[in-house]
């Protein structure tokens, strides 16, 4: 029994040591650790040899995978994450061939099934498929898969494993790293069908895809791109401003086929897609243009203004535009001021792009020395004073001599204009100081023609101004008459007036001298009955004091009234007595301060002894 237990613990054993349980999250790596040895070179057994098996075990039960026979190694799920891409490399399979540096593409379920992938032809090394998000069983012997996470181990950058972005205004010109050899003289492998935008990649081998530049370029969008398979470089998209075309100068494309007939002989115009100009240009807006195999000339298709002068237009073609100078034909030179305006039309740019190769080249080669060689040889048939009289026809010559040059150019003349003339300073000094002269001669004139009208002009203002006087003069006379007859009439009234004052005034007088005599006598009989009264009283007064007085007291008394009455003084202010000489001066001095109450000025004995005389 105890032999039986044992055996039947040993059984027990081996049997649970031959389970394997899988998990959903999980794959089962299965390693033989004895067997047939596996061929040279290869490291992953197909058939049973020992080592690493190409088939995964996935979630479940197993039996059998005896412990002491097999190693089975749990491996998680690979996760790839959206937006973003994962890289194989191969440790197994078919050696690269060596036109190519990634292994093929087979189908192997994303590489979940790894003995399709060997038994199919896999090869060794970096892959060209990738996987995009989602959820892998893989197998770690066979296949290493590079994600973000892990991309420095292989020199690349995580964002390089990412979607690849194309912004609307952009344009992605791509690099293939794998493919046959460009051809010899292309500079850029052509287009090739069905390979999705460069996302799949064997797909455009197996179409004959170049490595190497592409014609193609990578619109807006988010493509899938594998790093090792392609570069892309972004660059803006074409704009074409309004009032320009753009003509297309392509190095890539088909071969060339001339679509400009046979009278263009100094060019060949193509149809889009092949090598050369093309014969449609690009209309106003952005394009997505290969800038790096083709080359976009901006043809204005406004009219162009060129100076031949030191101003330069904003398109800056002729900024190395000088004036131009001419010889006249009496050997004079001088210098001139042109514009010349031209036109170029939408279909006739190509032709002029591929007859002269850009606008410069337009001005430079063609207008610079057509209109420049057009006034050298215009000048020399004339003068320079013939030149400049006769600048208009000068203009209009040159338009028609320019216009029927620069038409076998394809481009239109609209008008030639002669600016600034620069004529020699000496000739210009000798005509202005003769038309100056002219001009002085001709003042001259004008003014003794208005000095003659002026004298002309007085003559007649003076006899204008006579004839007012004239005219009252006449009324004065008419004037006077009247004048005359009234005052004869008023002399007639007043003799009457004065006769009849002369008889009122004498009747008046004789009444006023009756009066007055009548008055007179009145006043005389008045007076004189006065008289007789005061002289009795005063006779009766003097009668009476000589009574009381006596008449020589009386007499003296009525002296002394009267002399007091008109202010005459009997008594001297100054009194000076005694013997006459230099005292009695001194003292009538002395007498005259104090009685004035001042020191008077001296004065003079001269005046002095005079004064006393």
């Amino acid at each position: 029994m105890v032999v039986i237990a044992l055996v039947g613990l040993l059984a027990l054993l081996l049997f649970v040591s031959g389970i394997w349980v899988i998990r959903e999250d999980e794959s089962g790596l299965v390693i033989k650790k004895f067997g047939a040895s596996l061929p040279p070179g290869r490291l992953v057994a197909l058939n049973g040899e020992a080592g690493y098996q190409a088939d995964l075990l996935s979630p479940g039960w197993y039996f059998g995978k005896w412990a002491w026979k097999y190693k089975v190694v749990k491996v998680p799920l690979l996760h790839v994450r959206p937006g973003e891409l994962a890289l194989v490399v191969a440790a197994d399979g078919d050696a690269i061939p060596s036109e190519r540096i990634l292994g093929r593409e087979i189908e192997c379920d994303d590489y979940q099934n790894a003995r399709a992938f060997l038994e199919n032809g896999g090869e060794k090394g970096r892959q060209l498929a990738f996987l995009t998000a989602g959820t892998y069983r893989v197998n770690p012997a066979l296949f290493e898969v590079i994600t973000a996470e892990t991309a420095a181990s292989v020199g690349l950058h995580p964002t390089q494993l990412e979607i690849y972005d194309v912004p609307a205004d952009r344009v992605g010109i791509v690099t293939v790293l794998d493919g046959r050899p460009t051809p010899p003289g292309d500079l850029a492998g052509p287009e090739v069908p069905g390979h999705d935008n460069f996302q799949r990649g064997q797909a455009f081998i197996d179409a004959g895809g170049c490595r190497g530049l592409q014609e193609q370029v990578l619109l807006a969008g988010a493509w899938n791109l594998n790093p090792w398979f392609v570069r892309v470089e972004m660059v803006p998209m074409t704009e074409i401003p309004i009032g320009y075309v753009g003509v297309v100068v392509s190095y890539v494309g088909r071969e060339h086929l001339d679509l400009s007939g046979d009278d263009f002989t100094h060019g060949d115009l193509v149809e889009k897609g092949r090598k050369g100009v093309w014969v449609e240009p690009l209309l106003p807006g952005k394009h997505p243009v290969n800038v790096r195999v083709m080359k976009v000339e901006l043809v204005p298709t406004t009219n162009i203004v060129l100076n031949w002068a030191s101003r330069t237009e904003a398109h800056n073609y002729d900024a190395k535009l000088q004036q131009i100078t001419v010889r006249s034909k009496d050997g004079f030179s001088f210098m001139l001021d042109v514009s010349q305006i031209i036109h170029i039309g939408m279909k006739s740019a190509p032709r002029v792009i591929s007859r002269v190769g850009s606008m410069q080249n337009l001005v430079d080669h063609v207008l610079q020395p057509t209109v420049a060689n057009y006034f050298r040889n215009s000048a020399q048939q004339v003068s320079v004073l013939e030149f400049l009289s006769a600048r208009s026809v000068r203009q209009s010559e040159a338009y028609e001599n320019i216009r029927s040059a620069i038409e076998a150019y394809d481009v239109e003349c609209i008008d030639t204009l002669i600016g600034d003339i620069v004529p020699p300073g000496e000739l210009m000094k000798t005509q202005t100081d003769r038309k100056i002269a002219d001009e002085l001669q001709r003042t001259f004139e004008v003014q003794r023609e208005a000095q003659m009208k002026r004298q002309m002009l007085e003559r007649e203002t003076a006899v204008a101004n006579m004839q007012a006087e004239v005219v009252r003069s006449e009324q004065m006379v008419r004037i006077a008459e009247k004048n005359a007859l009234a005052a004869a009439e008023t002399a007639k009234g007043q003799a009457a007036r004065v006769k009849l004052e002369a008889e009122a005034e004498a009747s008046a007088t004789r009444a006023h001298a009756q009066a007055n005599a009548e008055a007179m006598r009145l006043r005389g009989d008045a007076e004189a009955h006065a008289t007789r009264a005061i002289g009795a009283a005063k006779a009766e007064a003097y009668r009476v004091g000589v009574e009381a007085m006596g008449e020589a007291e009386f007499t003296a008394l009525q002296l002394a009234q009267t002399l007091g009455q008109h202010g005459v003084k009997l008594v001297p202010d100054v009194a000076v007595t005694g013997e006459a000489g230099q005292g009695a001066l001194a003292s009538a001095l002395v007498g005259r301060m104090l009685l004035n109450g001042k020191v008077p000025t001296p004065i003079p004995l001269r005046e002095v002894v005079k004064e006393k005389s």
